[in-house]
């Protein structure tokens, strides 16, 4: 049988498009490597818990379109990000908020709170000044994410709840990451810790899995397939291919990879009710060796499918390392030497006249499931127009 679009991933951006291609009456078939669908967004059932198998992902979006979306696949709940900040068995409240900012220092105030920030803020911006031999009142260009991160935080809170976290999670010092990185930190100087503060959040009830498997429903899916190792076989198969798999991998590493970091988890079942108290916990100190512990039963707030509560927990611990080649890649390293490298690799993949190369993998960059399902959206409008 020929096919309209061969779907190389099973993923989000994958499912989008077959999705909208089998509803335009294209014959459609989608492969993926891995024993399963849904891509990173992956949930498997471990005692009645929905395990996130490739890492926390909580649905988070102001694009009211994309959530219109993706309600039509699954329901979701109310979960809310509030991530808790473990310095040293100090615990802080995240994003940085006036229940920080009263950990921290004792204050009460939104005033005292600005006062103490914009006092740590001048003192550091007038030594670096003075070190480099320009006046105080002169524009201050940060030269690295330490820099970035102190002109917009302050020490405080630089030191014990972004410095440790970000020197594990790209496995070098903030003085040797490019200041870009960082372009803004979220203060908020009111008692509100949503993380994300989206108009629509959430988790889809009965897991992503489920959530990807009604997108992928009435299309052709075969998984254990590497589209790579077989990939003239495949490609003779379709009339278009979707390719949501690395960019450099495509070709074979031709211009050499691309960097990426990568995340090993430490995943345990547990015999006790409750772990940690609540589904995220940052280290932020730079010993322990992980940068977080997720409990995934609290992303359903530690209830089953049915609502009873569970007996039992699940955690990981994520720890960040270096990609090679045999890791999951997770974020692409997006500094000067990687996107120049990238922008060689889209110019070959603009020679590909039969394929559509989408997704974070696809176009090394860093999407969050909203934007990775805008994008599908927006290039199946293009396309099955």
């Amino acid at each position: 049988m020929k096919y309209d679009y061969l779907i190389v991933g099973a993923g989000l951006y994958g499912a989008v498009f077959a999705q909208e291609a089998k509803k335009a009456g294209k014959r459609v078939l989608v492969i993926d490597r891995r024993p399963n669908i849904a891509g990173n967004v992956y949930t498997e059932d471990v005692e009645g818990i929905h395990v996130h198998k490739y890492g926390a992902h909580i649905f988070h979006t102001n694009n009211r379109k994309v959530w219109e979306y993706v309600t039509k696949f699954a329901e979701f709940n109310r979960f809310t990000n509030s991530p808790v900040a473990n310095y040293r068995g100090e615990l802080y409240s995240l994003p940085f908020n006036m229940y920080t900012f009263n950990k921290m220092w004792g204050v009460v105030t939104p005033e005292e709170a600005q006062n103490r920030i914009e006092e740590q803020k001048r003192e550091y911006i007038a030594v670096k000044q003075t070190e480099r031999g320009f006046s105080v009142d002169s524009e201050f260009v940060p030269e690295n994410l330490e820099e970035q991160a102190i002109s917009l935080i302050g020490t405080d809170i630089y030191e014990k709840l972004i410095k440790g976290y970000t020197e594990k999670q790209w496995g070098r010092p903030c003085t040797e990451l490019p200041a870009f990185i960082i372009k803004r930190l979220p203060v908020r100087l009111t008692f509100d810790n949503n993380y994300f503060n989206a108009l629509y959040q959430g988790i889809p009830v009965g897991g992503y899995t489920k959530m990807v498997a009604n997108m992928l429903e009435g299309v052709e899916v075969r998984l254990g397939e590497d589209y790579l190792k077989n990939k003239e076989e495949f490609d003779a198969m379709a009339d278009r291919v979707v390719y949501t798999g690395a960019i450099d991998a495509y070709f074979d590493y031709a211009l050499g990879a691309l960097e990426y970091r990568s995340v090993r988890f430490e995943t345990e079942l547990l015999d006790i009710s409750n772990f940690q108290g609540n589904a995220a916990v940052n280290y932020t100190d730079r010993e322990t060796p992980w940068t977080r512990i997720i409990e995934h039963k609290w992303f359903e707030f530690g209830k089953d499918d049915q609502g009873k509560d569970l007996p039992k927990t699940v955690i990981s611990r994520e720890f960040s390392s270096e990609w090679k080649p045999g890791d999951e890649p997770y974020y692409p390293v997006n500094d000067a030497k990687n996107g120049a490298l990238y922008e060689e690799y889209r110019k070959m993949a603009s020679g590909e006249q039969k394929v559509i190369f989408g997704g974070r993998l696809g176009e090394y960059k860093y999407y969050d499931m909203d934007a990775v399902i805008a994008a599908a959206l927006a290039k199946c409008r293009e396309e099955l127009a």
